[in-house]
């Protein structure tokens, strides 16, 4: 059932979408960790010890773990957003996402467990759905390989080129225009460009119906 599932188109694309946004969120967080800057406007050097203040504090003051964090996500979200090595990028951010949950379970941070929760839900869809592509791996002996039919629409070259330009235009966008107009902006333009690629590549295969 779940191979039947995979050739729907409308599925293919709400899988390439949610690579995009879960590597976009991935990218964008770790550029102030990489620049070695807090993740909050203010410290939480007086905050107390078992608050969220004080554990962002106490990671960003631990110097290289804080950048090892940072490089890490920027890893995680460029695989996702390249397409083609998204598996990789789900891969290793399943430990990553699930670790993020657990941290804003123990710590008040009110509705963010919603968000990493929903994000590390992200990640395990992403895996289910390549996990023919595990297999070899889970299950080695009932391996059985296939041919994967790269005229659908998510094998096409387009999204690889569009995760690109999501992957370069948010770091500077990050970097050099980190203000809300320039967010606004920005997300204005991805969506604009996303919505753009769609129908270009859906028109390319017209005998071929969302459903299908």
């Amino acid at each position: 059932m779940l191979e039947k599932l995979t050739r729907l188109k409308i599925l293919q694309i709400f899988v390439i979408y949610l690579r995009y946004l879960i590597g976009f969120a991935w990218v964008y967080s770790s550029i102030v960790k990489i620049q070695s800057e807090r993740f909050t406007s203010v410290d939480g050097i007086n905050a107390p010890i078992n608050s969220a203040w004080h554990m962002f504090e106490t990671f960003y003051q631990s110097g290289i773990y804080w950048n090892f964090i940072g490089w890490s996500q920027l890893l995680i979200g460029g695989l996702l957003l390249t397409q083609r090595f998204s598996l990789l990028g789900a891969v290793y951010g399943l430990p990553i996402a699930a670790n993020i949950f657990v941290i804003t379970l123990s710590y008040n941070f009110a509705g963010t467990p919603i968000i990493t929760g929903l994000m590390l839900l992200g990640i395990i869809f992403l895996l289910i759905w390549d996990i023919r592509n595990l297999q070899v791996l889970l299950l080695p002996r009932e391996f059985t390989y296939r041919t994967p039919d790269k005229n659908a629409v998510i094998y096409h070259k387009n999204w690889m080129y569009l995760g690109l330009v999501y992957f370069w235009g948010t770091i500077l966008n990050k970097v050099y225009f980190n203000t809300h107009m320039g967010f606004i902006l920005f997300m204005g333009g991805f969506v604009f460009l996303g919505l753009l690629t769609l129908v270009i590549t859906v028109q390319k295969n017209p005998s071929r119906p969302l459903q299908g």
